[in-house]
Parts: C-alpha cells; sequence; structure tokens
C-alpha cells in the first residue's frame, strides 16, 4: 500500500459516494488508475463495502445499551451464530477478561431493550449471566481508521 491508496482510503472513508473523477483529483491521480486502484483494495478486502451512515434517533432508535455476556464454554459457536443473526446487536466482540463478548445494542426504548434482555439474550445458546450499561448520550461514533 503505497500513499496514493492512503489517500484514496482517506477519501472514501469520508465520503464513499464520490465519482472516480473527483476520487481521483483528490488524491492526484487520473480516473482510470484510480479506478483500477479502489478495485484492487476491495479484490484485497481492504475496502469491505460501502453503506449510508444512519441517524438512530431519526429512526426512533434511542437506547442504546453495551452488555458484556457470559457464555457456558462448549455454546461458544451457538451464540456466535444466534448474535450475528439478532437485528438489534449492531457488534459483538469476543473479549479477555471477566465476560466472554461485549455486545452493542440498540432499541427504540428502554421497554424494548427490557424485553431483548428478558426474552431472546437469556434464551441465546449458553447465555450464563450478563451485565448491561446504558449509554446517556454519544460523544463520539463512526471514527476513522485512515487518519
Amino acid at each position: 500500500m503505497d500513499r496514493f491508496d492512503e489517500a484514496i482510503l482517506r477519501e472514501l472513508e469520508a465520503d464513499g459516494r464520490l465519482s472516480f473523477a473527483e476520487l481521483g483529483e483528490r488524491t492526484g491521480l487520473s480516473k482510470s488508475p484510480c479506478w483500477k486502484r479502489v478495485q484492487a483494495l476491495e479484490a484485497s478486502g481492504v475496502i469491505r463495502g460501502y453503506r449510508a451512515d444512519l441517524d438512530p434517533a431519526l429512526l426512533g432508535l434511542s437506547t442504546l445499551a453495551f452488555v458484556q455476556v457470559t457464555v457456558a464454554f462448549e455454546r461458544h459457536e451457538a451464540f456466535e451464530q444466534a448474535v450475528a443473526a439478532h437485528p438489534s446487536v449492531l457488534s459483538c466482540h469476543a473479549t479477555v477478561g471477566a465476560t466472554d463478548y461485549l455486545m452493542q445494542v440498540i432499541m427504540p426504548s428502554m421497554a424494548a431493550l427490557d424485553d431483548f434482555l428478558r426474552q431472546t439474550l437469556w434464551r441465546l445458546p449458553g447465555v450464563e449471566r450478563f451485565t448491561t450499561t446504558l449509554a446517556m448520550r454519544t460523544i463520539k461514533d463512526n471514527g476513522r481508521l485512515m487518519v
């Protein structure tokens, strides 16, 4: 990866809707070489995809929680599959420490979060216990990898 690839990644991370002409202009490349580099970055997996950055509050999703989960040793794989398929789980990370996973969950309300915790999370494979922390407000979200 050279300085042109890094510049392309920086620009696309800031605005994934740039045309190849605009991207090339911003990175000092012509349109065709820029397009070829983007294709190579996509093929190598460095660029995993493109998506819209949505405002959860404007979509009625105002309750954000972080849930630390402990899972029975033999049930990790089944738990991970269940979590990966659940639409309210924004992210889930395997961790080292007092618990096995850290999940980020978003819901429309406290009542919906309570229902998720009581009716869904407890029923996921292998869940032994969990601890929930509510986010009061977001200070930083969607940080960039290429600075």
